[in-house]
């Protein structure tokens, strides 16, 4: 464990990990500074906090000798390493670790951690529901929206800690060691951050890059990314399937999902597929991963039937709103890239009016082209990636600019008929008109209420 008493740590970006880490790095006798890019007045609800605590802040921009009098800097994830301020004090050979990193140093029990490029917060919720259930000491947090070193407090030697991570958590780590570590997928996001489809895999690899030949790895077969890091892996190697048998792990046969703890083990039922609540192909992908993780952490069967059975959707995740003059309206605002759209909206046969764009990320939205033409009536475009999105799916289906989330759910609501679907998956990030995907999704939903009361309103 890592001696902070007397130390001097920066931390870089005051997100909600960040202002965490501060607080803990404080409390644990550290001299502790915050650095970010965004003014005072935007910072104005966290700073008193933080100056209550004896702790500095540096707001408005990064000072480079601010950076240079440190014993240890921790990078919140929605830093990138190259900010120029880090990339010199990491030439420097100045210790740079993420919030992620810091905790697990401090972290008791054991981890079990998710990423994926889709599908991380369901699963990482449902495990946490699974282990509860089977009566383990559970801890749920990081990237799920509780900051990792929030844990550190309630974990004791016998807690399991499910952590869903990502891309950017993970390319800070050193010595983060999950017992048991889960790639539900790999396919192209973040590439505005990390360069290149290479680069964002091998960040994801990371999650198991510190454990050994006693810690497991659980891989999906089906796709080829995930499954390829299995070569990279010291750790015992599990599969899951929705395609084909495998040697150890989770697949699908005769309507139900199933699990073999080895190649001479018996093949267990776990689950029935008709007792899985989810919508979506991709959620019953998500439960196969959560069937294997779970029964390596030591929960029952029966206990993982009983949590899949009574799981309910995360909340931005395919949540149904509202059923409005016959039409429903679903939010599934986290689907912040292309291959979540694709997933969404293979969760419908047709009727969909789609509602995509925010900030790009660097995609390739042509790949949804195929999918709009068999399923989707309409597309309404919001935010600055709105003229990429219009260009590339151009002549694919009718394509109607809206600018703003509340001119897409009006004129989405107004041109679908009784069986339609008004669908949230916007492909990108949120960042351009919102403060998160919560936040869109939030909002989303409330433009529904509106509309299903001003409807109400109406016939009475």
């Amino acid at each position: 464990m890592m001696e902070l008493k007397g130390k001097k740590v920066l931390v870089v970006g005051l997100g909600k990990s960040g202002l965490a880490a501060a607080l803990f790095l404080r409390r644990r006798g550290a001299q502790v500074t915050v650095s970010d890019v965004r003014s005072a007045e935007a910072l104005a609800k966290d700073i008193p906090a933080l100056l209550e605590e004896g702790i500095m802040v540096e707001a408005g921009g990064h000072g480079l000798l601010t950076f240079r009098r440190q014993d240890l800097i921790v990078v919140s994830p929605g830093v990138p390493l190259n900010t120029p301020e880090l990339a010199q004090v990491i030439s420097f050979g100045l210790p740079v670790i993420g919030e992620l990193e810091l905790a697990a140093r401090f972290l008791k029990g054991k981890i079990l951690a998710i990423t994926g490029s889709n599908g991380k917060t369901t699963t990482t919720a449902l495990v946490g529901e699974i282990l509860a259930k089977a009566g383990l000491p559970t801890l749920v947090g990081g990237n799920i929206g509780v900051p990792v070193v929030a844990l550190i407090d309630q974990s004791t030697d016998d807690s399991w800690s499910v952590l869903e991570v990502s891309s950017f958590q993970l390319e800070s780590t050193v010595e983060f060691h999950p017992k048991i570590a889960v790639i539900l997928n790999i396919t192209p996001d973040h590439l505005d951050r990390h360069g290149s489809f290479e680069n964002y895999a091998r960040a994801k690899e990371r999650i198991f890059a510190a454990q050994d030949e006693h810690d497991y790895v659980v891989l999906n077969a089906d796709n080829a990314r995930a499954a390829e890091a299995a070569s990279r892996s010291t750790a015992r190697v599990y599969l899951f399937s929705m395609e084909h048998s495998v040697e150890q792990g989770a697949w699908l046969d005769d309507g139900f999902v199933v699990y073999r703890a080895g190649k001479d083990e018996p093949v267990e039922k776990v689950v029935p597929l008709t007792g899985i609540p989810l919508k979506g192909a991709h959620n019953v992908e998500n439960v196969l991963a959560a069937v294997c993780a779970s029964r390596l952490a030591g929960a029952s069967a029966d206990s993982i039937r009983e949590a899949v059975e009574a799981f309910q959707a995360v909340e931005h995740r395919l949540e149904f709103v509202a059923t409005v003059n016959g039409v429903d309206f679903y939010n599934d605002s986290k689907a912040t890239n292309v291959d979540a759209t694709i997933k969404a909206v293979a969760s419908f046969q047709s009727g969909i009016h789609l509602i995509l764009g925010g900030k790009d990320k660097g995609s390739d939205y042509t790949q949804l082209a195929q999918l709009l033409r068999s399923r989707v009536r309409a597309i309404y475009t919001i935010g600055s990636a709105a003229a990429k999105i219009e260009s590339q799916l151009r002549g694919t289906v009718s394509i109607l600019s809206c600018e703003t989330l509340d001119n897409a759910v009006s004129a989405a609501a107004s041109a679908a008929h009784p069986g339609d679907v008004v669908l949230l998956a916007p492909a990108c990030s949120s960042f351009d008109q919102f403060e998160s995907y919560e936040h869109r999704g939030r909002v989303f939903k409330e433009l529904v209420a509106e509309r299903r009361g001003w409807k109400v309103w109406q016939n009475s």
